[in-house]
């Protein structure tokens, strides 16, 4: 027998659906949405593989090499670029964070 009331049911639901969805709302996962949002613009508007292409070989070139071709691109380029690149920055400090968070044992 169920002894809930109407109002116990609605709340339990409604609890069960903020839980439920919780991990789809978070930053973490927003931020990782953001990140894939702006490299399928970049792939959009770059042929990114040309780009690998003519990077030189030589490893002290390839700071002025990318820098360049930031300078050489468009507009909607340089901020989809950075939008992506803050993106994985901050999805990379969230699973940091989580992974760290979660191997910590508190003592007390």
């Amino acid at each position: 027998m169920n002894n809930q009331s109407n109002i116990e049911r609605v709340v339990m639901r409604r609890i069960f659906l903020i839980r439920m969805f919780r991990p789809f709302i978070s930053s973490g996962t927003l931020a990782v949405f953001i990140f894939i949002f702006a490299s399928w613009g970049i792939g959009r508007e770059v042929w990114v593989a040309r780009v690998l292409q003519n990077a030189p070989k030589n490893l002290t070139d390839l700071p002025r090499f990318y820098l360049d071709a930031f300078d050489h691109t468009r507009l909607i380029v340089q901020a989809l670029l950075l939008l992506a690149l803050t993106a994985l920055i901050y999805s990379v400090r969230k699973f940091s964070r989580a992974l760290s968070t979660s191997f910590v044992t508190k003592t007390t």
